[in-house]
């Protein structure tokens, strides 16, 4: 069992408060990705759990156990660092066998776990080779191995990716989905990439500034995020988020025009903020249909789809997902519209999530 729940945590360096009272109960066996913007705290909140850092206020525990105190080696967890952090004068072996041997552990036992972990991330043909003869993803495997070789309870990525091209990216990240899969112990993750959480995680922890914004699965989050912060940090490309003017029926632009809906928030408030999808608006060329009116600035052919952008009105950029065959020139004055039933509404003065 690997259960967790971490209640009113809060970190200070100093006169620096940099958590504001994290509450969160990860089940066993989850795979949990935190993500937010670089600063938001993320990676202290990971290091708290590690024992890495010690807690200025609150409960960590691990099993109904308060871990609060418990050294880092005495808490069945692992962590991967951003940097890899192997050394540079042992071999794949040796940097494996290191943790285990710290444990105490007797010798046919590590070599029985390193060839486990070896053959499940494919680091047999290496273990003889030194840091410095391997490519990024495959010291990053060895850093993932030398974490299994432990056999944690929680194994704690942070940012594992965040130092390989594009392409091995892909790759890693499929790798880390296989072995949460295989080894079936509680996996958190820290990365700034939204696409990352999305295809990895069983439930996000969106944060900012030191405070959890939501916490749920990616499709919860997607289709029903809780403020404007997660509605435009979800999602790629972002949300667009518009100022409008509720008048019965129709939702005014400063200087667009208006659109007529059919689903409306339950609040009175007036002053509103509208959010939508690229794959929710559509571009036209034809001024007199109903919509937001706006100019092309630019359009990104990316094969399957076209994305244009569009300056409105009142000065905001939205970018709409259209078909490939679409190419508008700069500034074409186009009409934007929007499907109602698509419309996320906001509160304009508390940025939360307003029913509809």
């Amino acid at each position: 069992m690997a259960r967790m729940t971490l209640s009113g945590i809060k970190k200070s360096f100093k006169s620096v408060d940099v958590l504001h009272g994290i509450d969160l109960q990860i089940s066993d066996r989850e795979f949990v990705v935190f993500v937010g913007p670089s600063g938001c705290g993320k990676s202290t909140l990971l290091r708290l759990i590690a024992g890495l850092d010690t807690i200025s206020s609150g409960e960590f525990h691990l099993d109904d156990r308060r871990m609060n105190d418990v050294a880092p080696s005495r808490r069945g967890i692992a962590m991967v660092f951003q940097s890899y952090a192997l050394y540079p004068h042992m071999d794949v072996y040796e940097n494996m066998a290191f943790g285990a041997r710290l444990m105490g552990l007797e010798k046919d036992e590590v070599e029985k776990r390193i060839d486990e972990a070896s053959k499940m991330l494919r680091l047999d043909p290496l273990l003889k080779r030194k840091p410095r003869e391997l490519s990024g993803g495959q010291r990053q495997r060895v850093a993932i191995g030398r974490a299994l070789v432990r056999k944690p309870k929680v194994l704690l990525l942070d940012e594992p990716l965040s130092n390989l091209d594009a392409a091995l990216r892909s790759d890693v990240r499929l790798e880390i989905a296989r072995l949460h899969r295989e080894i079936g112990g509680t996996t958190i993750y820290v990365t700034h990439d939204q696409v990352e959480a999305m295809t990895l995680a069983d439930r996000i922890v969106v944060m900012n500034n030191g405070k959890v914004e939501q916490f749920g699965s990616p499709r919860e989050l997607y289709e029903r995020p809780a403020n404007t912060f997660v509605a435009t940090f979800i999602g790629s490309p972002r949300m667009s988020l518009l100022n409008v003017e509720r008048d019965s029926n129709n939702l005014g632009l400063a200087g667009s025009g208006s659109v007529s809906v059919s689903r409306l928030p339950q609040s009175d408030e007036r002053d509103l903020v509208i959010g939508v999808r690229p794959d929710a608006m559509t571009v036209s060329t034809d001024e007199s249909t109903e919509g937001f009116k706006g100019s092309v600035v630019y359009t990104e052919y990316l094969g399957e789809n076209t994305y244009v952008y569009v300056r409105l009105g009142d000065g905001t950029l939205v970018g709409i997902r259209s078909s490939a065959s679409v190419d508008l020139p700069p500034d074409t004055p186009v009409v934007i519209t929007v499907a109602s039933e698509e419309i996320h509404y906001f509160s304009r003065a508390t940025r939360e999530r307003l029913a509809a």
